[in-house]
């Protein structure tokens, strides 16, 4: 793990789930799934908890909300980080995400040439999480271009959401508007 020195003493991962370096994008992830999926696999149809419907279906998603994410958040067992990782570590929410980005001076930039954000820490030390994209629906699109990594919370508006953190060139926020079926990174996180 890097401890960046936030406030928090909230330390991250080195790399992305899946990964051997900070520059491997690692594997994608739907929301609630613990194993890597492939962008076909990246469906309505196999996202968890909707009932294997094709389409989005908010009774089966609803009748499982306290059960996946009591209080907002991914309960352990569906936790990528978690239940891959082991131990402490487990996937941010998405106010621990708005912590890293205001305690951190972060910039896009590349690291080995590969794209991504880079968050430095009053500390000195810094994290890379590298542009790896998203899949879905059987394509992986924009690699090197942005990058997408879940949070542990879900949507307050839209139960077929939830929250991740996306970042571009010359950008970076949450945004809670990608479909819970799609893959995206996923960052390790522990006290």
């Amino acid at each position: 793990y890097v401890d960046l020195g936030l406030p928090s003493g909230l330390k991250w991962a080195k790399c992305n789930v899946g990964a051997k370096t900070e520059t491997d994008y690692g594997s994608y992830f739907m929301w609630g799934s613990t194993k890597a999926n492939t962008p076909d696999e990246c469906t309505w149809a196999n996202a968890p908890f909707n009932g294997g419907n094709t389409s989005y279906n908010a009774d089966a998603i609803n009748s499982a909300k306290d059960t996946v994410c009591p209080n907002g958040v991914l309960a352990k067992e569906y936790d990528a980080a978690s239940q891959i990782m082991g131990g402490d570590w487990r996937m941010p929410t998405q106010a621990e995400f708005k912590h890293l980005y205001y305690n951190t001076t972060n910039e896009w930039t590349q690291v080995n040439g590969v794209n991504g954000f880079k968050f430095t820490g009053s500390n000195g030390n810094s994290i890379f999480i590298p542009a790896a994209g998203n899949c879905g629906n059987g394509s992986v699109d924009g690699v090197g271009k942005y990058g997408r990594v879940w949070s542990s919370s879900l949507s307050t508006s839209y139960h077929s959401y939830a929250w991740d953190m996306g970042f571009l060139s010359g950008d970076c926020g949450m945004g809670d508007y990608v479909y819970r079926y799609g893959g995206l990174s996923v960052r390790g996180v522990m006290e």
